[in-house]
């Protein structure tokens, strides 16, 4: 690995992408072989939606099918649906079986549960290592309380940490909270991608400890898991904190969260609907 591309890695390790993009940059620029996967993902964890869009569209037009799953993240995080689904049906056509859960996904946004649930069982059938846990999540969510157990019992697995979430999720709908929160605790101590967020869900909504919750959204910074500074920002905005809040908004939306928009008016005293 080149040096750019080492020093570009070790940004991305660190949790700031922001500073690998500009390295990586480089990296391409001087034809450095493993420059243009992390850029890629550099991107990707920025949110520089519109630079993945930019050059993986043409490259996947020409055939490079490789890209396709990566190209449809992005496109859906712009708004575009119709060509993330494209993209997303590409990959997977092609063998990216974890392309399934992004696809699933959108199709489950879009109220086409049955494909969404059918794609999920095919993936976790073949092993992706995500897709049970996002199956018993899609059920959960469309009221399928029996099937989402199933679902997460039959893919439990220490090798598959998000499956013990999102029993945990089932649990909790079931009110058998000591076993979820067990569920939760579990689930940190394996490395799921969302555990202290979850579990920080958990204390607050149903123990009632903002304390407790508050210690597990910190953790999940600390672990830069998906969504932290967002999920932090507005907890500690409905805390009354605003100004602390503020920091953790702004830096979600510079990473290309534009959902935090209203939050970071709110944060700073306005109205956030009023337009």
């Amino acid at each position: 690995m080149g040096p750019l591309s080492t020093q570009g890695r070790a940004f991305l390790g660190d949790g700031d992408p922001e500073a690998a993009v500009e390295v990586l940059r480089r990296a391409v620029a001087a034809g450095e072989p493993d420059g243009p996967d992390l850029l890629i993902r550099a991107y990707l964890e920025s949110g520089h939606w519109h630079c993945v869009v930019d050059w993986l569209g043409p490259l996947v037009e020409q055939g490079a099918v490789h890209y396709a799953g990566r190209l449809g993240v992005a496109l859906a995080e712009i708004g575009d649906a119709e060509d993330a689904e494209e993209a997303f049906r590409t990959a997977v056509a092609a063998g990216e079986i974890a392309a399934a859960n992004d696809l699933a996904i959108l199709l489950r946004d879009h109220d086409q549960l049955v494909e969404a649930v059918r794609l999920l069982t095919d993936a976790a059938e073949q092993g992706d290592p995500q897709a049970g846990a996002n199956l018993s999540s899609v059920l959960l969510e469309a009221g399928e309380v029996l099937q989402a157990e199933r679902a997460a019992q039959r893919h439990l697995a220490d090798s598959r940490p998000d499956t013990f979430t999102a029993l945990a999720d089932v649990r909790v709908a079931q009110g058998r909270e000591g076993e979820a929160e067990d569920l939760y605790k579990r689930a940190i101590d394996l490395g799921a991608v969302r555990g202290h967020t979850a579990y920080a869900s958990f204390l607050l909504d149903v123990r009632g400890d903002p304390a407790a919750a508050e210690d597990e959204l910190r953790a999940a910074a600390a672990a830069r898991e998906p969504g932290w500074a967002a999920t932090l920002g507005r907890f500690l905005l409905a805390d009354g904190r605003p100004d602390e809040a503020r920091e953790y908004l702004v830096l979600a939306q510079d990473r290309g969260d534009e959902s935090v928009e209203r939050d970071i008016a709110e944060a700073d005293g306005e109205d956030p609907y009023d337009d």
